[in-house]
């Protein structure tokens, strides 16, 4: 294992300070946690939104705090959850009276211990509502989740709802966003090598030199199969079509579309991609709106990427466009 770190233990303590020092003041951690928050929070009249997750994502989810998304992200080990209790801290912290709303990715974990953190903001009067995000179309169940795992298609959950409440939307509306945008956001990875657990040292799973896998989750679960590699158009190909089966489109309909790097593919095979993904996406009839290249939510270093497709009605048209000013994600 080759990896530019001083020690396994240290990892997730090292990444935060580093992540808090390159927000130059515009974020601040909370005491004796792994919680970063705007630094200006909370903002009064205003819903609140907190997010989080494993680490090993980045810039999920710490890099989407700021104004116009994320209010607060919740880091936990290097693929695994956070606590119940560090997530209730983000909530208390951020919460100014207008209602938060908790954006969880669809793993059982995520899902089981942020429910509890509700629960206990709940119990203190705090109104808290909760989203969970299954966008992957890969794969029903794997080793991680129930269902749908949630995967990139997150990103743009965060971006829209942010937008809502930074707007002033009350906490039914920017939830109502929030579901908007998962009902009708779909994503499908693929790999070319897998990535490598600091604290384990080796891969989590083998591919021969020749061999991809294809529907692989962020945590380096398998996927729907393995195959033989191919161009890059006829990966996109092969990733979009199955996508595209799960979503209701028609000629004419406006798409935002990303182009995720798992972490360790190259940007100019990311720009490889994306043009063929936007021409067959323009060859189909859909207007492309907002498209977005690069590193959104990875996999540690893992070679690959992954598609993922937002069909856009005005109204989130509209909020893909807002300002935001998160260190990941500045419009």
């Amino acid at each position: 294992m080759k990896k530019l770190i001083n020690s396994c233990e240290c990892v997730l303590e090292e990444m935060i300070e580093g992540t808090l020092k390159a927000s130059d003041g515009a974020l601040r951690r909370l005491s004796s946690t792994n919680v970063l928050v705007r630094a200006d929070a909370p903002v009064k009249g205003k819903v609140a939104l907190v997010s989080g997750g494993g680490s090993g994502h980045e810039p999920a989810h710490a890099g989407y705090v700021g104004a116009g998304m994320l209010d607060a992200a919740v880091c936990g080990e290097v693929f695994t959850s956070p606590t119940p209790d560090q997530v209730y801290q983000a909530i208390k912290a951020v919460d100014s009276g207008s209602g938060t709303l908790l954006i969880v990715k669809n793993y059982t974990g995520d899902v089981m211990n942020f429910e509890m953190a509700k629960g206990l903001a709940a119990a203190e009067g705090i109104d808290v509502e909760m989203v969970v995000v299954n966008d992957d179309v890969a794969v029903e169940d794997s080793s991680f989740t129930a269902g749908r795992r949630g995967i990139c298609g997150t990103v743009l959950v965060h971006k829209c709802a942010g937008a809502k409440a930074d707007m002033g939307g009350s906490l039914a509306e920017v939830k109502a966003v929030a579901e908007k945008v998962i009902a009708g956001v779909r994503s499908m990875g693929m790999a070319t090598e897998p990535s490598v657990v600091p604290a384990n040292g080796k891969p989590n799973f083998t591919l021969a030199d020749d061999e991809i896998e294809i529907g692989i989750g962020i945590h380096g679960e398998p996927g729907t199969h393995r195959e033989k590699i191919k161009s890059a158009d006829a990966t996109v190909d092969e990733l979009l079509g199955i996508i595209l089966a799960d979503m209701d489109l028609r000629a004419d309909d406006e798409v935002a579309p990303i182009l995720n790097g798992m972490g360790g593919t190259p940007l100019m095979e990311l720009d490889i991609l994306y043009n063929h993904l936007h021409d067959a996406l323009e060859a189909k009839g859909f207007k492309v709106v907002h498209p977005l290249v690069g590193n959104y939510m990875t996999s540690i270093e893992m070679k690959g990427f992954s598609i993922t497709l937002l069909k856009l009605d005005e109204e989130l048209k509209e909020l893909l466009g807002y300002k935001s000013y998160a260190p990941a994600m500045r419009v």
